[in-house]
């Protein structure tokens, strides 16, 4: 199994930092077996989201893309748009399940947009930018995200 992980911020992208929440990601995909082949910064821009995850799904480089940071409400916050529009199919249950469990810390869930589809045989999962929450929230829906990888790679 295939990944690549991506953190959406444009001040660590324009400072060449690297983020605390996709290295975090990157380890525990690797425990679960994850051959991990893209982890990094992108800005928080819809062109370059779309055209990374187009080229990534469309090659099938990865079977599986997780993304963080840029699904809140603000103009820039595009990762959840990006996937609805270039998904073949979209997973609406992955983002409800993941909002209903980080509610029991913070109220603040409800204004997470994340969104999950497929494209192709990658399955696309947005993540929330803080590391913290990035990790509790794969830990919860880790081994459906495999069963989805593994179902699309029949």
């Amino acid at each position: 199994m295939k990944a690549a992980i991506f953190t959406l911020d444009t001040g660590l992208y324009k400072a060449k930092q690297e983020s605390a929440a996709a290295n975090a990601l990157k380890r525990m995909l690797m425990q679960v077996g994850f051959d991990v082949k893209a982890a990094g910064v992108l800005p928080e821009d819809r062109k370059v989201l779309t055209a990374v995850l187009k080229r990534l799904t469309d090659t099938d480089s990865v079977d599986l893309v997780l993304t963080t940071g840029a699904v809140g409400i603000q103009k820039r916050d595009c990762a959840p748009d990006v996937v609805a529009e270039i998904s073949d199919r979209l997973l609406p249950g992955i983002p409800e399940a993941v909002r209903a469990y980080n509610l029991r810390y913070t109220k603040k869930a409800i204004l997470d947009r994340s969104n999950a589809g497929i494209r192709r045989n990658t399955l696309i999962v947005n993540l929330p930018e803080n590391a913290k929450a990035a990790m509790d929230s794969l830990e919860y829906i880790l081994p459906e995200l495999v069963q989805v990888v593994e179902i699309l790679s029949l």
